[in-house]
C-alpha cells in the first residue's frame, strides 16, 4: 500500500524532471529547473507563514512581558498569549507545515534519482526486466548486494545510454538519459571516488566539491534564517546552525551526486527568496504598525467624542424634562388662598381669659 502511494506521490515530480530534460537535454539543468518550479509553486503559501513568522518577531518583547507577569500562573498565561495573538492576527503554527514539505519533496525526488527506469521513464517492471535481460546479452553484470544493489537501475540506465544504438526504438518510453553534468557524473558517490582525487581529475573533484557546497549554503541559510527570526544565539540554535549542514555533507557523500546539485539549486534559491521577503515584509509590517496606531488613536478620540456626544445629549434631555415638569406643575396646580380661621384663643375667650371655654371652642358645633 505504501510503496503504492510513494509511487503516485512520485509521478508528478518525475513527470516535471522528465519534461524538463528533454526541452534541455541536460540532467543537471532540468534538476535546477525542477528546483526552481516547485519553489514558485510553493511561494504562494508561504508569504502568508513568512509574515506571520516575522510578525511574531515583533512580539517577543509583549510575548517576554506576558511570560514574566504570569510565570506562576500557567493557565492565566496561555490566555494572555492567545488573546495576544488574536489581537495581532497572529497564527504561531503558520509556519510549521511549510517548513515540513522539503522532506517529502527530497525523497520522491531521491525516488527518481535511484530508480530512474521506474520513476522518471515510467517503465513497468516487466519492461525494465526485459531491458536487463537485452543489456545482459551485451555483457552487463547486475549488481549483487549492498549498496550497489540499491542503485541497479541507476547502472542500468548508464548501460543503456552507452549503448543507445541497441536499445533505440526496441522498448517504449525508455529514455537515453546522460548524467554527465558540467564534466561530472551526477549518478556517482562521492564516497567511492577519495581513491581517485589524486588521478580523476575534474569529473572526481567536481563531484567531491558539490557536498562542501551545500553544506556551505545550508550553514548560510542556517544563519539568515536565525538573523530574520531574531532566534537568540543559545545553545540549542548553535546546535541546530552545524547539525543541519554536517547532515548535509554526510549525506552528500554517501547519495548520488544529483542529490546534491538539488540541495545547492534549492539552498540558493531558498537564501535568495529568504532576502527578498524579509526586505518586503519588513516595510510592509512597518507601514502597517503605523497605519495600526494611527487607527487606534482615530478609534479612541472617536470613543471619547462619542462619550462626549451622549453625554451632552442626556444634560439636554434632562434639562427638557425638569423644565416641562416645571411648567406643568405651575399651570396645574390650583392656587390655594389660606383660610382666615378665628384663632382659638379669641373663641375660647372669656373676659379677659383667652381659654376659659377651651382651645377648640366653637359655639355653632351643635347646630346643624
Amino acid at each position: 500500500m505504501f510503496a503504492q502511494l510513494g509511487y503516485y506521490i512520485c509521478v508528478p515530480f518525475a513527470w516535471l524532471t522528465r519534461l524538463f530534460y528533454t526541452w534541455t537535454g541536460s540532467y543537471g539543468v532540468a534538476l535546477i529547473l525542477f528546483t526552481l518550479l516547485v519553489k514558485l509553486v510553493l511561494l504562494p503559501f508561504q508569504l502568508k507563514s513568512k509574515k506571520s513568522m516575522l510578525r511574531m518577531n515583533r512580539m517577543q518583547g509583549k510575548v517576554k512581558d506576558i511570560q514574566t507577569r504570569f510565570a506562576n500562573n500557567r493557565e492565566r498565561q496561555q490566555q494572555e498569549m492567545a488573546d495576544l495573538y488574536a489581537r495581532e492576527g497572529v497564527n504561531p503554527m503558520s509556519g510549521c507545515l511549510w517548513s515540513f514539505l522539503p522532506f517529502p519533496i527530497l525523497i520522491a525526488l531521491y525516488a527518481i534519482i535511484r530508480q530512474p527506469l521506474r520513476y522518471l521513464m515510467g517503465l513497468s517492471m516487466d519492461t525494465i526486466t526485459a531491458i536487463s535481460d537485452a543489456a545482459a546479452k551485451l555483457g552487463y553484470a547486475a549488481a549483487e548486494g549492498g549498496q550497489a544493489a540499491a542503485y541497479e537501475q541507476i547502472y542500468l540506465a548508464k548501460f543503456v545510454h552507452q549503448h543507445w544504438s541497441s536499445f533505440q526504438g526496441q522498448f517504449d518510453g525508455l529514455i537515453n538519459l546522460d548524467y554527465n553534468f558540467l564534466g561530472m557524473d551526477l549518478a556517482s558517490q562521492g564516497s567511492t571516488l577519495f581513491k581517485q582525487i589524486t588521478t580523476g581529475g575534474w569529473p572526481v573533484i567536481g563531484v567531491l566539491l558539490l557536498p562542501v557546497i551545500a553544506t556551505a549554503l545550508q550553514f548560510l541559510m542556517t544563519v539568515v534564517s536565525m538573523k530574520s527570526s531574531g532566534a537568540a544565539a543559545n545553545s540549542q540554535s548553535k546546535m541546530m546552525m552545524y547539525l543541519m549542514p554536517l547532515m548535509t555533507l554526510w549525506m552528500g557523500y554517501i547519495l548520488p551526486a544529483a542529490l546534491c546539485v538539488y540541495w545547492i539549486a534549492n539552498t540558493a534559491f531558498s537564501v535568495i527568496q529568504e532576502q527578498l521577503l524579509n526586505k518586503r515584509f519588513n516595510k510592509i509590517l512597518d507601514r502597517e504598525e503605523t497605519e495600526k496606531e494611527r487607527a487606534k488613536r482615530e478609534a479612541r478620540a472617536a470613543k471619547m467624542m462619542a462619550s462626549r456626544e451622549r453625554m451632552l445629549q442626556q444634560q439636554q434631555q434632562y434639562e427638557k424634562a425638569k423644565s416641562g415638569n416645571n411648567g406643568n406643575k405651575k399651570k396645574g396646580q390650583p392656587s390655594k388662598k389660606a383660610e382666615k380661621r378665628a384663632g382659638t384663643n379669641e373663641n375660647g375667650r372669656v373676659g379677659q381669659r383667652p381659654y376659659a371655654r377651651g382651645r377648640a371652642y366653637s359655639e355653632h358645633h351643635y347646630e346643624e
